[in-house]
């Protein structure tokens, strides 16, 4: 049944076409019989065939088939041929007209053909042994098919349009959800590069500076060189833990292994940083100013981060003999962060307009942390040297 049903639908003419025959053989009956009375047959015939070809082709040009229906019920009106059951094909185009997404005239059109159909043939056709009572009550019954047939058809059309309306949207929300959905991985993708690469160039370099200066004094200081290689080793642990955390995130498949990922940095590490920092060379003046308190997580993690790159900016264009101060404040609404050095300070293009030739990524980073959480940073050299940062991250989260 399912089969025959989806035939009809994918040849809606042919089932039209159908109908049309059935009804043309129904109105030749009449026809051909003692109704049409000294009218001519012919005419008769004319406006029958006509008709049902306008039932057979409704679908397939419905504007055409109203003009031609239309002038069907004029030329019935001027060679006196009866209202007959072909004149069923009237009610037919009204509602496929209506029904029909299609220009607004016609359905129009339509409507005022088929409310004046009954008046007209009762002008034209009288009864004489009706009064005008009744007349009356006749127009009015036979103008409710029409009516009826325009609504329904009119009702259709709003009902198609509203779920075409809806698969619209549908179609509309599917693809801002994918867009979403490849915005938000593109931004994860964009978070975890930002923590690989302040893990790996904070510790890297400190491997470096240390490794450095373990074979400067390799023959002169062994005891040193042994501590500097100790620094590297720890260092490296620290830098692989914190790795795997991230490459977990990567593998949300998997469960992490008990006590192989560590948990994010924050504020109170800071110090920890800094003491590795100086554990490496290089001289850091630490303060923390107003009352610590815990942060949103991800403020104290956009923190740590700042000053981790921060420092280990320093390490790479401050040069030997530079130190570094970092100022921690916190305020009522808010923390703020100063990181500045005396040495010679990163070159212009390193922190104007993301850096060039792949340099710049780490002031890149910071920007984006604290575009993440809301705040404000200002970055560049100092009017009397070295390199200065500060950054201030607000407690409430950015809309």
């Amino acid at each position: 049944m399912q089969r025959l049903y989806d035939f009809l639908r994918r040849h809606p003419t042919g089932v039209d076409s159908f109908w049309a025959v059935m009804l043309f053989g129904f109105s030749m009956l009449w026809v051909v019989g003692d109704h049409v009375g000294a009218e001519p047959r012919l005419a008769a015939g004319a406006v029958v065939l006509f008709l049902c070809l306008a039932v057979a082709l409704r679908r397939r040009m419905p504007e055409k088939m109203l003009l031609l229906v239309a002038v069907l019920g004029v030329v019935q009106l001027v060679l006196g041929v009866k209202p007959n059951a072909a004149d069923f094909a009237m009610l037919a185009i009204i509602y496929t007209v209506a029904a029909h997404d299609g220009p607004r005239w016609a359905s129009r059109f339509a409507l005022a053909g088929g409310l004046s159909a009954a008046s007209l043939a009762q002008i034209r056709f009288p009864e004489e042994s009706t009064g005008v009572g009744q007349r009356i009550f006749f127009i009015v019954v036979m103008t409710v098919p029409f009516a009826l047939a325009w609504v329904l058809g009119d009702s259709l059309r709003t009902r198609r349009a509203y779920f075409a309306q809806l698969e619209e949207r549908a179609s509309r929300l599917e693809k801002e959800r994918e867009a979403q959905s490849k915005v938000a991985v593109a931004a994860e993708r964009a978070r975890i590069a930002r923590e690989l690469h302040d893990v790996v160039a904070h510790n890297v370099s400190v491997m470096v500076v240390q490794a450095d200066g373990a074979a400067y004094v390799m023959d002169t200081a062994p005891d040193q060189a042994r501590q500097a290689l100790e620094t590297i080793s720890s260092t490296g642990r620290q830098a692989l833990a914190e790795m795997r955390r991230l490459l977990g995130v990567l593998r949300t498949g998997d469960a992490p292994e008990s006590g192989e990922y560590v948990p994010q940095p924050d504020v109170q590490q800071i110090e920890d940083l800094v003491e590795q920092v100086r554990g490496a060379g290089l001289t850091v003046d630490f303060k923390v100013e107003g009352t610590p308190r815990p942060l949103p997580s991800g403020v104290e993690l956009t923190a740590y981060r700042i000053v981790q790159e921060a420092l280990t900016n320093t390490r790479k264009h401050g040069g030997p003999d530079a130190g570094a101060s970092v100022r921690l404040v916190y305020f009522d609404d808010g923390l703020g962060l100063l990181v500045e050095d005396d040495g010679r300070g990163a070159a212009h293009e390193v922190y104007e307009d993301g850096g060039a030739d792949g340099k710049g990524h780490g002031l890149i980073g910071m920007r984006e942390r604290i575009g993440m959480v809301g705040g404000t940073l200002d970055a560049g050299p100092r009017p009397g040297g070295g390199f200065r940062i500060s950054a201030l991250l607000p407690l409430k989260p950015a809309h």
